[in-house]
């Protein structure tokens, strides 16, 4: 793996635990398949926005908003 590809595996990692975290009655796979269909996870993959530079927590605020606008839905 390149550092980028791990940098990005890192963040979803930390994504996922970070939803484990607000939300004890996920379980990890519940997490993971969250944050893969989520847009947020499309910005971390996409190599031109460098969200997989950020801080977790950071990225994880726009993962949080995400999933309060799609509960509106």
């Amino acid at each position: 793996m390149n550092e980028k590809t791990e940098m990005m595996a890192s963040m979803i990692k930390n994504l996922a635990l970070l939803l484990l975290e607000q939300n004890n009655e996920l379980t990890m796979e519940q997490a993971l398949s969250i944050v893969f269909n989520s847009e947020t996870y499309r910005k971390v993959m996409d190599e031109r926005t460098h969200f997989y530079y950020q801080s977790p927590k950071y990225v994880f605020a726009f993962l949080e908003e995400e999933l309060k606008k799609r509960k509106f839905e």
